[in-house]
């Protein structure tokens, strides 16, 4: 004899009732336990508290699960039942919420490959302000900070500079080719120098032996691997540590060539270690950087280049220490199990939404025929914004006419309400022009640039 299907109880308000029964409907034979729906005396669901909840109502014991609305807020220790938990915020992805089938997620606490930010200019900072800016890409995910250098050096305080880095425990790499600002800088603790050629080839013997320095290998220019080969070459004779760069170069002076010289170079030495400076990219194309730090992060994944170099100087490239920790971790899961990295991680989708569900016609007019409150609700779906309360409900595309229609309908309107649905409004077609979800008092999602926001919606929306 089979069990008898578990008893799940969903809580929701009055308003997102019928829009409940409907989705656990159209599960049909997925449906493997058994529904009970528990509409509290409250329009709005997202507006429940389990304060409120436990002042409202009781849980029946014998419920093996108790779904509540994923915007409810408080403790759920609150609420007088063992197995009480928070459903997905929107009801429509409760089908497979309840499906049971875990869905791939990053394991945020593998990467293989090394972030290394650059302080442009760093000679032109002080002591506290390159202390500062250590300190945010840190926080960002950098893992080595780099010293950018100006040319007609040397810079005299350079050591103060990685004594000061050192000293709050950072490691510490110099980009310079003065010999003075190089030694000053190792003597003081940098353990990597950007870079060495033939040009420089023999202080690298120098700065190996009085400090056991690494060193990151270049050709003397990017076509000429003759060079780098010959770099290369003497570092292995002399036992010199080191890493090799082929050069990344920009879309139009030779990108797609220079990744190929990094597919030779791999091919060449299998067992060496590579970096790859990629703000030769990021800040030299007008394109937002996020989705070439991940094609760039996913290219190193797969050939084992295991350091990458950063800046973050053009301003849309300003979260790109960020952007990489977070593409480092993707690309990293994804092929270590053989997955495109596609709906592993959303932060990296900024511009757009992950998805975007539209109401349908008959479900927003069955909404708003239901409201008997005269506070508004604001949706966006098929290409339009729409605006109901008990006593309207219109549609359009231009904000500033249905602001007009609203206050043609609502004598009441006061500068808190105006502020309130300008407000949303705003944010509302910004989603629409781009493609993106919409809750209303809940922010736009910007991957991991998203914002907590506090909405204050005038008056209250529950009549519980």
């Amino acid at each position: 004899m089979d069990p008898a299907p578990p008893r799940i109880v969903f809580v929701t308000g009055r308003l997102a009732e019928s829009a409940l029964r409907r989705t656990l409907a159209e599960m049909g034979p997925s449906c493997r336990f058994q529904a009970e729906i528990v509409v509290l005396p409250i329009s709005v669901a997202a507006l429940l508290t389990t304060d409120w909840i436990a002042r409202h109502w009781q849980p029946p014991a014998d419920a093996q699960r108790i779904i509540l609305p994923g915007l409810v807020r408080g403790d759920l220790d609150r609420i007088a039942h063992p197995h009480v938990e928070r459903g997905p915020a929107d009801l429509r992805d409760l089908p497979e919420y309840l499906s049971g089938k875990p869905s791939a997620r990053v394991d945020t606490e593998s990467y293989d490959i090394e972030i290394i930010a650059e302080i442009n200019h760093a000679s032109q900072l002080g002591i506290e302000e390159l202390l500062s800016q250590a300190r945010q890409l840190r926080e960002q995910g950098a893992d080595v900070i780099d010293l950018g250098c100006d040319p007609g050096g040397p810079w005299s305080g350079v050591g103060d500079a990685v004594r000061a880095l050192r000293a709050e425990g950072y490691r510490v790499s110099i980009d310079s080719f003065d010999p003075a600002e190089v030694r000053e800088a190792l003597a003081a603790g940098a353990e990597l120098v950007l870079s060495v050629n033939t040009s420089n080839l023999e202080l690298a013997r120098e700065w190996a032996e009085q400090w056991n320095a690494e060193v990151v290998a270049i050709p003397d220019a990017p076509q000429d691997m003759d060079s780098l080969h010959r770099t290369i070459e003497c570092l292995s004779r002399h036992k010199i540590r080191f890493r090799i760069d082929p050069i990344l170069e920009p879309i139009g002076m030779g990108f797609a060539a220079s990744l190929g010289r990094y597919l030779d170079a791999r091919r060449r030495y299998p067992e060496t270690d590579f970096m790859m400076g990629v703000g030769n990219l990021t800040e030299l194309t007008d394109a937002d950087s996020a989705g070439i730090n991940v094609l760039l992060l996913g290219f190193c994944q797969e050939l084992g280049i295991r350091s990458v170099l950063t800046t973050e100087v053009a301003n849309w490239c300003r979260t790109c220490v960020r952007e990489l920790d977070l593409a480092r971790r993707l690309v990293h899961f994804s092929i270590r199990h053989r997955l495109p990295p596609k709906r592993l991680d959303p932060n990296l989708i900024l511009l757009r939404d992950p998805k975007v569900r539209p109401l349908s016609h008959s479900a927003l007019r069955e909404l708003a025929d239901s409201l008997t409150d005269p506070n508004y609700r604001i949706f966006i779906s098929h290409d339009e914004l729409h605006i109901m309360n008990r006593s309207i409900f219109v549609s359009g595309t231009d904000p500033f006419a249905l602001f007009r229609q609203v206050c043609e309908t609502d004598s009441r309107m006061t500068p808190s309400h105006a502020f309130y649905l300008g407000y949303e409004m705003a944010k509302a077609i910004t989603a629409l022009t781009l493609g993106k979800e919409y809750r209303q008092d809940q922010p736009l999602r910007w991957g991991f640039l998203t914002r907590p926001e506090n909405s204050h919606p005038p008056g209250s929306q529950s009549d519980g």
